[in-house]
């Protein structure tokens, strides 16, 4: 290895935190009177949360564009309730990634609208204490991943090389697009492999 490593980079969706959709959906459901499929149809299957993860929208169009398309102006607190009720931090990662803190710069980046990143305190605060404000949402970058631009401008602003970041993700394909990004990458699958993938940088 020529360049030591600088920054672990984690994805946050299935590796900080467990994530269920549904429950997400069903929460909005429930505040705002329309049937689960609804709920998909208008944020999801329309595009509209791809847009958002992408910045192509700021998060009060985002959330104007969710109260058009599902008749219910949807709060931006039920919204954080909605996110919240779909999280749970996964402990084991958090500890790892807490370990290797120790060794050099943690911080993540999530295919995400701005909120995630505002509010990460309130919607999953073991994230927060262990990341501080080092949680980056790919809309911050006008892109998302597996784009490569995400990551190049997410590493821009933090100032260290591709060649000296490992990123962790659960999706083959984001994974994928770090390495073809110039960083070394991870596909996260549990957290055995994990600590093979650190243990190979002497991290944990």
């Amino acid at each position: 290895m020529t360049t030591p490593l600088q920054l672990v980079l984690f994805d946050l969706d299935d590796v900080l935190c467990h994530y269920d959709r549904s429950a997400r959906i069903q929460h909005i459901a429930h505040v705002s009177g329309c049937t689960p499929q609804k709920v998909r149809s208008a944020i999801w299957e329309s595009g509209l949360e791809g847009r958002a993860d992408a910045g192509s929208l700021g998060s009060e169009a985002y959330l104007d564009e969710i109260a058009e398309r599902l008749g219910y102006a949807l709060t931006l607190g039920e919204w954080l309730d909605a996110r919240r009720a779909a999280m749970r931090a996964n402990q084991e990662t958090l500890a790892i990634a807490e370990a290797v803190s120790r060794h050099c710069r943690i911080a993540v980046l999530t295919n995400n609208c701005r909120l995630v990143g505002e509010y990460i305190s309130q919607l999953c605060p073991p994230v927060a204490e262990v990341f501080a404000a080092e949680v980056y949402c790919s809309a911050s970058f006008s892109a998302a991943k597996p784009q490569p631009q995400v990551y190049q401008r997410c590493l821009s602003q933090l100032g260290v090389a591709a060649a000296a970041t490992l990123f962790i993700d659960d999706l083959p394909e984001n994974a994928r697009g770090a390495a073809e990004a110039g960083l070394h990458a991870h596909h996260f699958s549990g957290v055995a492999g994990l600590r093979m993938a650190l243990a190979e940088f002497g991290l944990v």
